[in-house]
């Protein structure tokens, strides 16, 4: 449960932030442009001290969504236990964003698996590539256009033994 001197806070330095409760669980929706600005704030001004995770939802073909692509962030304050969903949305051609890394550390991995997955370019991340797929890999497989058994990729790459370790 997030207090509401925090969604004060947040609703005062963004005003153009949209927020909605569900099952006591506080979500904010910033925009693309206030994003690394509104995590600096939860971070530095409302304590929000842990980046729990980052992920990505493919809305593609989605009710009536208006967004192809929505970034997930769960933050947490170790110190009161309030927890806070930050949402953005970003749309094809332009899937970059600020990243996280610089404000925690953490954010590094978990933007990697969003890049390779999805395809979001995180901007200012220090080493983006890669980190579950081989780097000749070209698609991005959780996106929803990607097919269930993939493009016959995977039979292009060598087969590899745990005897060959």
């Amino acid at each position: 449960m997030t207090e509401q001197k925090t969604v004060a806070s947040l609703s005062e330095a963004f005003p153009s932030t949209t927020w909605s409760e569900f099952r006591g669980d506080t979500r904010a929706v910033i925009s693309r442009g206030d994003l690394f600005a509104a995590l600096k704030h939860l971070r530095d001004a409302c304590g929000f001290d842990l980046l729990v995770d980052v992920t990505c939802v493919d809305y593609l073909n989605y009710r009536d969504a208006e967004d192809r692509f929505g970034l997930v962030y769960l933050l947490a304050n170790a110190e009161t236990n309030e927890r806070i969903t930050v949402r953005t949305f970003v749309n094809e051609p332009n899937l970059t964003v600020a990243s996280a890394v610089p404000l925690w550390a953490g954010a590094d991995w978990l933007e990697r698996e969003v890049f390779d997955m999805f395809g979001i370019v995180f901007e200012g991340h220090p080493d983006l590539r890669r980190i579950l797929l081989p780097d000749e890999f070209t698609a991005h497989p959780l996106r929803k256009d990607y097919p269930l058994q993939g493009r016959g990729e995977r039979h292009n790459f060598p087969v590899l033994y745990r005897a060959e370790g």
